[in-house]
């Protein structure tokens, strides 16, 4: 029988990316779910969610109130040790989920840059990313949860993953995109975004041909090693 994978979207091109033949390939049945818009089911139902990226902001429950509405419904999964893994935004509202601050940068963190492993992060499936530049883009940060462990940082952003037990991975950075042509959506629809932080979206997009396909093979890896390692 197969497994059970909510994937949680709030935006349209922020979408699995490189972890879907993944998860399909791991024998997942995905149940794709819009923010804002679809019904989520029990917290608990399901064997494995993943929050996705977005624009918006943990903060921002007045102009978007399904921004409560997630933290709300990810407060029992996390609290059972269910699988859950956020990106970006996901991970943003599984921190706040966990009594964790979330608050704005200094700047934006907006390209790709390799991560600095913790010594809990090079005994993670992290590993696998090792020296490989990953894509930020992210302007809020996240405090580690209490009682998690910090796996990853960089020089603009200490804290870029952490992980409570084999089961609840939070990850600040984007992992399952970078690739081109499909980063190309990235560039189009972050236009404003971009422009406003005075980002060049050529250095991206060159970016994305020298590190997309390497980033592409250790992601994989990664998701690949953490769902292995999820309780049976």
């Amino acid at each position: 029988m197969s497994k059970s994978a909510l994937i949680l979207r709030h935006l349209a091109f922020e979408d699995l990316g490189s972890f879907d033949p993944v998860l399909e390939k791991e024998g997942y049945r995905l149940i794709h779910a819009e923010a804002g818009i679809d019904s989520l089911p029990d917290p608990l139902a399901v064997d494995l969610v993943v929050v996705l990226g977005g624009p918006i902001g943990v903060n921002d429950p007045h102009a978007y109130p399904y921004m409560q509405a997630e933290r709300d419904w990810l407060v029992p999964r996390l609290a059972a040790r269910r699988p859950t893994l956020g990106i970006c935004l996901g991970a943003q509202l599984m921190a706040a989920a966990l009594g964790a601050r979330v608050a704005p940068m200094p700047y934006k963190e907006i390209g790709f840059s390799a991560l600095t492993l913790t010594d809990a992060g090079g005994n993670s499936p992290l590993s696998h990313l090792g020296d490989v530049p990953v894509l930020h883009w992210h302007g809020e940060a996240f405090d580690i949860p209490e009682g998690a462990d910090t796996l990853a940082g960089t020089a603009a952003c200490a804290t870029q993953a952490f992980a409570m037990g084999p089961s609840i991975l939070g990850l600040q950075f984007h992992p399952e995109a970078g690739e081109l042509p499909a980063f190309e959506r990235w560039l189009i629809g972050h236009s404003v975004e971009l422009s406003g932080a005075g980002i060049d979206p050529a250095n991206l997009r060159r970016e994305a041909g020298m590190h997309g396909a390497s980033l592409k093979r250790a992601g994989q890896s990664m998701l690949r090693a953490w769902l292995r390692d999820l309780p049976a």
